[in-house]
């Protein structure tokens, strides 16, 4: 990844307010995984944050707690993928205005 930092400076100004857009926009977006034909559910907002968990009742009979804790991760690994691809599509013409974010977002 190539970042001119005259370019940055030169742009600070734009980029500051572009980054408190981005700040506003993160908080907006939201996904959610699921994993055990739903048994288990995550919701995470743009800033990764897991702000919602489901686990339905039967999730939870018989006491297998390493079945429950397979479900969490792989309902936490749907909804961060799912929440990645938001952030591609919500960002990526905001990232297209800021130099280097744009090969930024590619990597997400």
């Amino acid at each position: 990844m190539n970042i001119n930092p005259f370019e940055l400076m030169k742009n600070a100004q734009k980029i500051q307010e572009q980054m408190g857009s981005l700040q506003d926009k993160l908080a907006d977006i939201s996904a959610q995984g699921s994993a055990g034909g739903g048994m288990v559910e995550v919701e995470l907002n743009g800033k990764l944050e897991v702000i919602a968990l489901r686990i339905a009742p039967e999730a939870v009979e018989g006491g297998d707690t390493e079945m429950l804790a397979d479900l969490i991760m792989a309902a936490f690994s749907n909804a961060l993928e799912k929440t990645k691809e938001a952030l591609r599509q919500e960002l990526g013409t905001l990232a297209g205005g800021i130099p280097g974010l744009s090969d930024l977002m590619r990597t997400l």
